[in-house]
């Protein structure tokens, strides 16, 4: 560092022009009275008094009389500990500034738009491992490669991990053995196409960002019931519904475990008009008060609101609107609805199929 380069630094670490100027003559001779630091720099001779006062204040310098005014230098130890003191400052300060640019807070925000995929993607991470209700992923095979660890931890804590695998271009999708999903994964579907990212977890957060082809890159956090409910839908009816199953961890007999009223419908409609006998665990909230519910109990009738006559196997299209159960329990009998339900007397978040028999009793 040049001597102009060392007046630069004091004066972004504080010094005036002046200042600087004074100091590093000082430094080069040593000991100088008032007038022989004047000349030898460039400050006025009218301001050294004041420029020397100055510096002594900072504890960069010390005056003494020896028939004129006179200065020394300090030891330079305090004033490098000073300027070291200032690096590690502004160093934490460049780092802090980048880790806000890159990670916006998302606190109390129900919405919030963001630059980065990595913001989106550890916030999808955060949420997974605090999962215990439902995970919903779109992701290529290196995001779920990332994103084990957290899967793995959401489907300890009882979560149902439902996975969508995409392609991240146009790249044929290539199978994974099923033991990549085991422990990891309830179920998992392929799809052929690029599809954006999106994780919806416990029917409160949820993550978007677009894929790497498209025009706009950003990034979408939910933190919103409601909002939530929308994100739910896209995966439902665009990513999950149409693909191919690659592996299931369900088992052929009962317990089977939904987190979506619809699919349960879908699944158990054909056998109550058969007139089997449908035993259901299910845990909710009670619409009302919002109050947590579990009973168990026979699904005595299944009420859906078609959008075109049902066939053996109801689309999930067709469970658009309005699906509701009704159980008969020891207790009394309920009407059970899912996400979002407002008519009947409970939100199921979790139905279980305990036992189906071959005939009612009814």
């Amino acid at each position: 560092m040049d001597t102009a380069e060392l007046r630069t630094a004091l004066r972004n670490a504080g010094l005036s022009q002046y200042q600087a100027e004074a100091y590093v003559a000082l430094l080069q001779l040593g000991a100088a009275s008032a007038t022989e630091l004047a000349d030898a720099c460039a400050v006025p001779t009218a301001r050294i008094y004041d420029v020397l006062r100055d510096l002594e204040a900072k504890g960069y310098i010390e005056t003494y009389e020896q028939d004129s005014l006179h200065a020394r230098a300090c030891d330079p130890k305090s004033v490098m500990e000073d300027l070291k003191s200032r690096a590690v400052q502004l160093d934490e300060a460049a780092s802090e500034i980048e880790t806000r640019w890159q990670q916006p807070a998302v606190d109390r925000h129900m919405l919030s738009i963001v630059k980065r995929f990595e913001t989106v993607f550890n916030r999808a991470e955060e949420m997974i491992r605090e999962a215990d209700g439902e995970v919903q992923l779109s992701v290529t095979p290196e995001q779920f490669d990332e994103l084990k660890p957290a899967l793995s931890e959401a489907y300890e804590n009882g979560a149902l991990v439902k996975v969508v695998l995409h392609p991240e271009r146009t790249d044929e999708l290539e199978p994974l053995a099923e033991q990549e999903y085991e422990g990891v994964a309830t179920e998992v579907r392929h799809r052929t196409l690029p599809t954006p990212f999106v994780a919806i977890v416990d029917r409160t957060g949820a993550c978007f960002a677009p894929h790497d082809s498209s025009m706009n890159q950003y990034g979408v956090l939910v933190d919103d019931y409601t909002l939530a409910y929308v994100f739910h839908w896209y995966f439902q009816t665009a990513l999950w519904e149409v693909w191919e199953v690659v592996y299931d961890a369900q088992t052929d007999e009962p317990p089977f475990v939904y987190s979506d009223i619809r699919h349960f419908v879908q699944d158990t409609e054909p056998l109550i008009r058969d007139g089997k006998r449908i035993i259901t665990h299910i845990k909710g909230y009670e619409t009302d008060e919002r109050d947590p519910i579990e009973f168990t109990g026979e699904v005595t009738d299944v009420y859906y609101t078609a959008v075109s006559a049902p066939t053996d196997t109801l689309s999930f299209s067709e469970l658009a609107g309005q699906v509701c159960l009704t159980v008969e329990t020891d207790e009394g009998t309920y009407t059970v609805g899912g996400w979002g339900a407002v008519l009947e007397d409970v939100e199921a978040n979790r139905i279980t199929v305990e036992e189906i028999s071959e005939t009612s009793d009814r």
